[in-house]
């Protein structure tokens, strides 16, 4: 097993100082070739992993061509989305295959949720601490359900 790469909180920019941490990964996402960096939400709450829409265009993709269309729920609720494979690199990992549900609107922000994120990493959040780390996920926590 490799060691965990550890990632400190950062502001979200809301203006509420000390209480504005939160994990946000600097990411670099690919997919033929063209790579974009995302600084996304480390959201153990999210079912899905998200896009907004521009980050998904910049693939060059025709979002009326793409099957698997999906309904988001939560802040994004009720926005149409597309499954989409990227492969994903942050920090000493990767890349990695990933899916992630494409918004239909630029406002959804990048989320790395249950699908597929924790299913291949394992994340220890540390709020107290200002940090939280990223493994690769062990063979028992891949195979739960």
């Amino acid at each position: 097993m490799s060691s965990p790469a550890r990632f400190p909180y950062l502001q979200r920019g809301t203006g509420n100082g000390p209480h504005d941490l939160v994990p946000f990964l600097p990411a670099v996402l690919s997919r033929g070739g063209i790579n974009v960096s995302v600084l996304g939400l480390v959201d153990s709450g999210s079912s899905f992993s998200v896009l907004p829409y521009d980050v998904g265009n910049r693939y060059g993709l025709d979002w009326n061509h793409l099957p698997h269309g999906l309904t988001l729920a939560g802040p994004a609720g009720g926005r149409s989305a597309k499954v989409l494979a990227v492969d994903l690199t942050f920090g000493p990992f990767g890349p990695l295959s990933q899916l992630f549900a494409w918004s239909s609107a630029n406002d959804t922000p990048v989320l790395f949720g249950q699908i597929t994120f924790f299913l291949n990493f394992d994340v220890f959040f540390c709020r107290a601490q200002s940090y939280f780390e990223i493994q690769p996920a062990t063979t028992s926590s891949a195979a739960t359900p």
